[in-house]
């Protein structure tokens, strides 16, 4: 089957097929060299068509296809095929191609001796008497057998070349079917030189050679073997080869995320101290936090391995998650202070469970437009800024103009989320999002992306207290009443270079309303911005950056309009993102339920929490300045460096929250390294670590203490 498939690709020369560039190998020609084998005529006369054009005759020619291999089944090139007439005449020859493929066309009718030889390598292979009808194509399937030159004392012969003769063990020839020329398409003129069209009906699973071209020495070297448990090499389960048919794929992944966290938090002592004879109000805010989290994802699909988006889609992601938290004061782990200062926890959730389908194809450059239904992924702009969740949802999406713009559409409703895992959990959240974004690539500048958004988030009132026992919707402060919010975001991003120059930036404006404002004590109207700016230069192996961020900020909080920006669910890379201990620690604001930073965020927007709790718009927000550089070290080893300088914007929110007349702006400098080092020069083993400190200014020591912050962190992922 595979022959008969490879020849009829001879007809599709500029149809359907894979594109050669390799050089290729002389096209059928009559030559007056002769093959080595004794049984061919050396006297027979011959001529080149390429320097004297065929007579034609009334009576067609036949043409000759065919495919030469191993008996390992690799194709064998340049293998010189020789057509002896067997009553006189011309003789025709030709070689074979890179793929072992041979075509001989324009063949006076009549017959021949057809000899194969590879010199010295190979054994000579030599059919008489064979028919060439007129108009009528043959096609043959030959297999050679490689001859090992051995020296004359030699005593071990190979297995394979013990009595070798002709024949018996030179090759085999069989014809595989006649048809005529014009039933087969065979266009008999030869192919322009470095374009060959060779379709294969099974191309996943050409056999290679077995060949350990070093020994015991360690690599990576061609035709390595695979294995189920090896993601590197060709892996039926990792989607390298389609598990029936010839499009049909599985991919089986896995990855375990083992993190350490040892961090040093402003916590209060509270009225059942976890030291006896406790009198200030601050605790020990020591906390050694441990987690592993093990991700399986199986995923099918109908397409292709690259570039054709894929046809259709079923993916399941369950995760499993095992949690570990040490702290030093009491009602920390839990509101009930009996439970004392540690706890362990594990959850198991459903992170992705979708099914997608390519509803059509809208141009011949992989244009496209699909859809996706089910738990899915999703973060709208670049750096997670606004929105990155993983959420039951339905999204259309594709591409336009050979894929300079893309597209989404997805509306998002909600499930709660464990409390101390961050997994999802089968209860409804009582919220939804809507959106659309639109990216356009090479916008006004070669390797510029921008990207115009509109987010609608509706939370709806409810009452919600989380896996430890504290309420966080609605967040108990001020007015505790559940209480609705609408939110339209609409926004700017872009991110690319513009000559050396790389670039990030983003704008969002927040618009809406929020029914009961906890802090306001009333309906509030939202109208707040945000805006990040990042540009960087490379120098070689060093990237030298600085950016800036601002969360504009409520300067009246009883007013009846919220000017301080909040996201929906962000997990914000920006500015140093998880190395950075004001974007990676959560800090609590003591004495009372909310936050004053959420994990993975810069915003000090005084939620209860940022998954489980509901958008707060009156709040201090902030502005940020950053420096810092990346170094690759080595290929496996990069550092990564950061310097931020923080304020507040505003501050009447948290005066009026904390009941203190007078809180200063300054709120504090955040420093920062971290390392991340590949093993394996590969993103199946990534160790992640880093050291960073915050040192309170003015404004954070009003507010708590003057004790310098400081955390370390450890992941370590491993990724099948």
């Amino acid at each position: 089957m595979l022959i008969c498939a490879l020849v009829l690709s001879w007809s599709a020369a500029g149809q359907v097929g894979s594109v050669s560039n390799q050089p290729q190998q002389p096209e059928p020609s009559q030559s007056s060299s002769s093959t080595p084998c004794s049984t061919v005529s050396e006297t027979a006369p011959q001529r080149d068509y390429r320097r004297i054009p065929e007579k034609r005759g009334n009576q067609p020619s036949a043409a000759l296809l065919g495919m030469v291999r191993t008996y390992e089944e690799v194709p064998l090139p340049g293998v010189r095929v020789e057509l002896t007439p067997v009553n006189g005449g011309e003789r025709i020859s030709g070689e074979t191609r890179s793929n072992g493929i041979v075509r001989i066309p324009r063949i006076k009718p009549g017959k021949y001796q057809i000899t194969f030889s590879k010199s010295p390598d190979f054994s000579c292979l030599a059919e008489s008497a064979v028919n060439f009808n007129p108009g009528e194509a043959l096609v043959v399937d030959v297999k050679l057998r490689q001859v090992i030159a051995l020296p004359p004392n030699a005593r071990n012969i190979p297995e394979n070349q013990k009595g070798l003769t002709p024949e018996v063990e030179a090759g085999s020839y069989q014809e595989l079917f006649r048809r005529p020329v014009e039933e087969m398409q065979i266009e008999l003129q030869d192919i322009p030189e470095g374009k060959y069209m060779a379709p294969d009906p099974d191309r996943w699973d050409t056999s290679m050679p077995s060949w350990d071209r070093y020994g015991q020495r360690r690599g990576e070297f061609p035709y390595v073997g695979g294995h189920w448990w090896d993601p590197f090499n060709n892996n039926r389960v990792k989607g390298d080869k389609p598990i029936f048919g010839q499009n049909t794929f599985f991919d089986l992944s896995a990855t375990s995320t083992t993190a350490t966290d040892v961090r040093r938090l402003f916590v209060p002592s509270g009225v059942s101290a976890g030291n006896p004879g406790s009198s200030q109000f601050f605790g020990k805010g020591g906390q050694v936090f441990l987690e592993e989290t093990v991700r399986v994802s199986f995923d099918l699909f109908h397409g292709d391995t690259s570039f054709k988006p894929v046809d259709w889609r079923i993916k399941i992601t369950p995760a499993f998650n095992v949690n570990q938290l040490w702290v030093r004061e009491r009602g920390i782990v839990n509101i009930d202070v009996r439970e004392g200062t540690s706890r362990t926890d594990g959850h198991i959730g459903i992170q992705e469970a979708f099914v997608e389908k390519k509803i059509a194809d809208l141009g011949p450059n992989y244009d496209f437009v699909s859809i996706r239904a089910g738990v899915q992924q999703f973060s709208s702009d670049f750096r997670g800024l606004l929105f990155a969740q993983e959420q039951p949802g339905v999204r259309v999406f594709g591409n336009l103009r050979s894929n300079r713009l893309q597209y989404n559409a997805a509306y998002f409703f909600f499930l709660e989320k464990d409390t101390n895992s961050g997994l999802n959990t089968f209860n409804s959240r009582h919220q939804q999002v809507a959106l659309a974004n639109l990216y356009w690539q090479d916008f006004f500048f070669k390797g510029y992306t921008t990207q115009f958004s509109y987010h609608y988030n509706k939370d709806d009132a409810s009452i919600h207290f989380d896996e430890n026992g504290f309420l966080v919707r609605p967040a108990p402060i001020g007015a505790v009443k559940p209480h609705n919010i609408r939110a339209h975001y609409i926004g700017w991003t872009s991110n690319g270079h513009i000559g050396k120059l790389n670039i990030s930036h983003a704008f969002y404006e927040a618009l809406g309303h929020d029914d009961l404002n906890p802090i306001a004590g009333r309906r509030t109207n939202i109208n707040a911005q945000m805006a990040a700016l990042e540009l960087s230069v490379d120098r070689d192996w060093v990237r030298l950056h600085a950016s800036g961020f601002f969360a504009s900020g409520d300067g009246n909080p009883r007013d009846g309009t919220a000017r301080g920006f909040d996201a929906i669910s962000e997990a914000q890379e920006f500015a140093g993102g998880i190395f950075s201990f004001f974007n990676r620690e959560g800090i609590r604001l003591t004495g009372t339920g909310v936050g004053l930073v959420a994990p993975d965020s810069f915003l000090p927007n005084l939620r209860s929490s940022k998954d489980e709790g509901q958008a707060n718009f009156v709040n201090p927000g902030v502005s940020l300045v950053n420096a810092g550089a990346d170094f690759n070290i080595t290929p496996k080893l990069k550092a990564v460096t950061n310097v931020n300088y923080m304020r507040f914007n505003r501050t009447e929110s948290l005066q009026l929250l904390l009941f203190q007349s007078k809180i200063d702006r300054s709120l504090g400098t955040d420093y920062s390294v971290g390392l991340i080092y590949r093993p394996a020069l590969s993103e199946n083993m990534v160790i992640t670590g880093g050291v960073a400190a915050l040192t309170p200014g003015k404004g954070l020591r009003q507010i708590y203490t003057s004790q310098t912050l400081v955390s370390s962190f450890v992941t370590v992922r491993f990724k099948f």
